[in-house]
């Protein structure tokens, strides 16, 4: 039945239903009788004498204590509001209910999207997935239009935390020559933030009307975008004194300029590696310095893995250059508007949108795409 309002009242009984199954498996993932005896037993062992004697042990006991808890929550609130659900479904068939139709489809959307982050959780493989993420954007060719783009990058993982409730930590954007930023690189934290934006490593090009040149062409322009994860305290690293130098300068670009006068900005360089990490977006030097070396930490043993296992791709994908041929999403914005994967093949015509931090659509399709392509191998 269609009604005046335009909405079409019908019986949504199968689609329910089939989020309802999708649940049903979560609750054998994320809230089994396994999960909840996991749970008690690391509740339990939070309560022993001298539990917290080692920091980094107990921290990381706790951390997955607190994963599980929030995950079977998450799966008892779904299971309350299916029964809600089937409720106004039912009475909106049996009153021919407009708008409490157009509640159930509503809330129909929003289940769907719960399912689907939760979905994401049973796909990690890596042990890091649930730690927070370093993110570094890096202009590719197009000049300084690459460091626009570099800008428009960093607003947009800026915006997608925002929604997604996630802190954003800046460490390091300096301004570019005239437009945009040289270099970002910033930590995301929040739940599986390294895990979901693994989504976003590689080349992202981007098609337009280039804004400084007067003849008004098409411009193209890429920026690379690398993830790393934020090691947990019980991961060490050895950085010995003798391998790296430090160099102190004051604070410049779009941070600088009001952080303070003073040398606080850092550089840390490790020898042997000839990684370069520079933080100086903290007004103290000594902050500076500690989020420097949690980077250069992390992409040691980033270079460490590699290593071992001949799988870097595995924390921020295959090392290519950022130019033609190389991009995992396109961004057009002349002569038409689209935001294309090229992994996934998902399309997005509202490109304002998307660079305003709508890609959540982007990160679950990935990892639905990782998904599958791994169970076909």
């Amino acid at each position: 039945m269609i009604l005046s309002s335009g909405f079409m009242l019908e019986n949504r009984a199968n689609e329910i239903d089939e989020l309802r199954q999708r649940q049903l498996y979560l609750s054998n993932q994320l809230a089994s009788e396994q999960k909840r005896a996991e749970l008690l037993e690391l509740e339990k062992l939070g309560t022993t004498p001298n539990f917290w004697d080692d920091q980094a042990k107990a921290q990381s006991v706790m951390g997955r204590a607190a994963a599980i808890r929030d995950n079977i929550e998450a799966f008892e609130q779904l299971t309350a509001s299916f029964d809600d659900l089937e409720v106004a479904h039912e009475l909106s068939l049996a009153e021919d209910d407009i708008d409490l139709a157009a509640e159930v489809d509503s809330e129909i959307k929003r289940l769907d999207r719960q399912i689907s982050d939760l979905e994401i959780l049973t796909w990690f493989d890596d042990e890091l997935d649930s730690e927070d993420a370093i993110v570094t954007i890096t202009p590719g060719q197009g000049g300084l239009e690459a460091q626009d783009w570099t800008g428009m990058l960093f607003r947009m993982y800026q915006k997608y935390a925002d929604r997604r409730g996630w802190k954003i930590t800046v460490h390091d954007a300096p301004a570019g020559e005239a437009i945009g930023l040289d270099r970002a690189v910033f930590t995301v934290s929040g739940p599986n933030a390294y895990g979901m934006l693994r989504s976003e490593v590689g080349t992202h090009r981007l098609v337009r009307i280039s804004p400084t040149d007067i003849k008004k062409r098409r411009q193209t322009t890429f920026a690379g975008v690398s993830i790393l994860p934020v090691l947990p305290d019980d991961i060490e690293v050895d950085i010995k004194d003798e391998d790296i130098r430090i160099d102190v300068f004051r604070s410049s670009g779009p941070g600088g300029q009001s952080v303070n006068t003073t040398d606080s900005a850092v550089r840390i360089t490790h020898v042997p590696s000839g990684i370069v990490v520079t933080c100086q977006n903290e007004k103290s030097q000594l902050k500076n310095k500690e989020s420097a070396f949690s980077i250069l930490k992390a992409r040691l043993y980033e270079e460490e893995k590699a290593r071992r296992d001949a799988e870097i791709e595995e924390l921020r994908g295959p090392k290519t250059s950022i130019a033609w041929g190389t991009q995992i999403r396109n961004y057009v914005l002349y002569p038409f508007q689209l935001v294309k994967d090229v992994r996934t093949g998902l399309e997005k015509g509202n490109v304002d949108a998307v660079l305003d931090g709508d890609i959540d659509d982007f990160v679950v399709t990935f990892h639905q795409w990782r998904a599958k392509q791994s169970s076909d191998t």
